[in-house]
C-alpha cells in the first residue's frame, strides 16, 4: 500500500508501459517524501528512492500517480496514464548516491519484468518535457543503467552529415515531440547520450540521433496511443 493520497486510476485501461526517472531537486529525501504525500502539492510518484538506497512505495504500481504533468512521448499525450515514476533523492547538481543507484539498478528489473517494459521505455523527465523539466540532469549515470540492459543508448561508429531536418526528423522517430527549439532538441539529446558537451548542431548529434531512430523507433514496436 502506498503512502501518498496523489492518485487516481489510470484512464482507459492503461497500464504502463514507460518509466520516468526523475529527481526530487530537495536536499532532504523525507522532505521530498512528506511533499509527495501532502493533499496540496497534487504530485506523486510510485517510489522515491533516498540517499542511503531506501526505496519507498507511494502509489501502487497499477494507479495513475501524478509526476510527469504536461508533456509527451511519441504520441502518448498522458504519460502518467502509461508510466510507472521514480523520484530519485538528489539536488539536481550533486552526483548520485551509490546506494541510491544500487537500489536503481535492482527496483527496475523488477518493474519492467512486472509490465514488460523495454529498456528503450526508460526515459528522463527532460525527454518528456523539454525545457519545463531537465531531471534527472547532466548528472545522472545513464550509462551505468546501460550496461545493465536498463536503458539505451547510441554508440554511432562515425559523424554524420549535419542537417537539422534529418536530426528532427530523427528525434521525432525516437519519441521527441514536434515543434521543440533546435537547441533544447540538441540539450535533450546531450543529456541523455553526450553528457557535457556543448555549441551547436553536429554531426555526432545526427549520428546519435539517427542510430537511436534506426534502432528504437516508437512505431516499430507500437508503443503509441
Amino acid at each position: 500500500m502506498g503512502l501518498s493520497p496523489n492518485f487516481g486510476p489510470r484512464r482507459d485501461g492503461a497500464t504502463p508501459d514507460i518509466i520516468v526517472l526523475h529527481y526530487t531537486a530537495m536536499p532532504d529525501w523525507r522532505k521530498a517524501r512528506d511533499w509527495l504525500c501532502n493533499p496540496e502539492a497534487e504530485v506523486s510518484a510510485h517510489y522515491l528512492i533516498s540517499p542511503q538506497g531506501e526505496v519507498v512505495s507511494l502509489v501502487d504500481e497499477d494507479q495513475r500517480a501524478w509526476h510527469a504533468g504536461a508533456g509527451s512521448w511519441g504520441d502518448v499525450t498522458d504519460v502518467n496514464s502509461r508510466s510507472i515514476g521514480i523520484e530519485l533523492s538528489n539536488d539536481g547538481y550533486s552526483p548520485f548516491a551509490a546506494p541510491l543507484m544500487d537500489a536503481v539498478e535492482t527496483l527496475l528489473p523488477k518493474i519492467m519484468d512486472r509490465w514488460a517494459i523495454r529498456p528503450d521505455r526508460v526515459i528522463a523527465h527532460s525527454d518528456l518535457a523539454p525545457g519545463r523539466k531537465i531531471d534527472p540532469g547532466s548528472r545522472f549515470d545513464w550509462a551505468r543503467l546501460v550496461r545493465t540492459g536498463l536503458a539505451v543508448m547510441a554508440s554511432p561508429s562515425t559523424p554524420a552529415p549535419v542537417s537539422e531536418d534529418t536530426f528532427r526528423t530523427d528525434m521525432s522517430a525516437i519519441g521527441y515531440g514536434d515543434g521543440i527549439d533546435l537547441d533544447l532538441l540538441i540539450s535533450v539529446l546531450r543529456m541523455r547520450h553526450r553528457q557535457g558537451h556543448v555549441g551547436p548542431l553536429d554531426g555526432w548529434d545526427c549520428a546519435i540521433a539517427a542510430d537511436l531512430a534506426a534502432r528504437f523507433p516508437i512505431a516499430k514496436f507500437n508503443l503509441t496511443s
